[in-house]
C-alpha cells in the first residue's frame, strides 16, 4: 500500500511538472507576435528620425526623447512617409478636441493651481476648439498623476495622441524634481505634457510632420524639448498658430 501511495505521489509530481512546463512554453506563436509587434513599433519610431539613443524601453512602453510615451502595442500606420525636415506633431488628431476630460489623481491635487493654469493656456488659444475640461467622474480621457521615478532630469512624461483619435491617456509629473521650480515653470511642465496628449511633439526636433503652414523651429516655443525647468512658460505665437491650424473652430 505504501508503494502504491508513493507511485501516485510521483505521478502527481510529474503531472505538475509537465503542466508547469506547458504553461511556460504555451503557444510560442504569441511571443513571436509580441516580438514582431514590438519591433514594428520600434522601427516606426526610428522611421520618424529618432535614434537609438533617444528611445528607451520601459515595460510595455517606449519613452522617446525623454518625455513622449508610445505603447508597444500601438497601431502602426501603413505608410508613415518617412522622416520630414521639420517637426511639430505626430499626425494623429484628437476627435473630441472640444471636450477633453482631465482627471486629477489624488497624488497631484497639491498642484491643482498649476494644472488649472496649464489648462487655461490651451483653452485660451484663439481660433482653436481645443478645450480641456476637469472632471471628477469615472469617465475621462486623460489622467494626470505624480511619478517621481521617471528620471532624474525628466520633469514629466505623457502619452502622445493615438491613431484612433483619442488623447494621450496619461500625464506623469515628476513632482519631486519640479517642486522647487517657480510656479510658472511648474505650470510650463504641465502645459508642455498636455501638448503631447493632443499630438504636439518637440518643436526643436527635426523629425515627423509639419503643422500645415506653421513649419520650422521656434526658440520661444513652449513645446521645445530638453528645457526642463528653464523653457518658455507661455505658448508662443507659433504654438498658438499651430494649435489653431490643427484644431480650427
Amino acid at each position: 500500500m505504501k508503494n502504491l501511495f508513493k507511485s501516485i505521489a510521483l505521478i502527481a509530481v510529474f503531472a505538475i511538472l509537465i503542466t508547469s512546463c506547458s504553461k511556460k512554453n504555451d503557444n510560442p506563436a504569441n511571443q513571436e507576435v509580441k516580438t514582431e509587434q514590438k519591433d514594428k513599433v520600434l522601427a516606426y519610431i526610428k522611421s520618424l528620425g529618432f535614434t537609438d539613443a533617444q528611445i528607451v524601453e520601459k515595460g510595455d512602453r517606449y519613452i522617446v526623447d525623454g518625455d513622449m510615451v508610445v505603447d508597444k502595442n500601438m497601431e502602426v500606420p501603413a505608410d508613415n512617409g518617412g522622416p520630414k525636415t521639420e517637426q511639430y506633431y505626430n499626425g494623429y488628431l484628437v476627435t473630441n478636441s472640444n471636450n477633453i476630460l482631465v482627471k486629477v489623481d489624488a497624488s497631484i491635487t497639491s498642484m491643482a493651481a498649476e494644472i488649472n493654469a496649464a489648462i487655461a493656456q490651451w483653452n485660451a488659444v484663439p481660433n482653436s476648439k481645443i478645450k480641456f475640461v476637469l472632471t471628477t467622474g469615472s469617465t475621462y480621457d486623460i489622467l494626470i498623476k505624480v511619478d517621481n521615478t521617471i528620471g532624474a532630469s525628466t520633469c514629466g512624461q505623457a502619452y502622445l495622441s493615438t491613431s484612433n483619435g483619442k488623447a494621450g491617456s496619461v500625464v506623469w509629473i515628476n513632482q519631486a524634481l519640479i517642486q522647487n521650480n517657480s510656479f510658472a515653470q511648474r505650470t510650463r511642465t504641465i502645459t508642455h505634457e498636455f501638448g503631447h496628449t493632443i499630438s504636439f511633439k518637440h518643436t526643436n526636433q527635426s523629425t515627423s510632420i509639419d503643422v500645415p503652414g506653421v513649419g520650422g523651429t521656434d526658440a520661444s516655443s513652449l513645446m521645445n524639448g530638453g528645457q526642463c525647468g528653464s523653457g518658455a512658460t507661455v505658448l508662443s505665437a507659433k504654438d498658438k498658430q499651430a494649435t489653431a491650424a490643427l484644431y480650427p473652430l
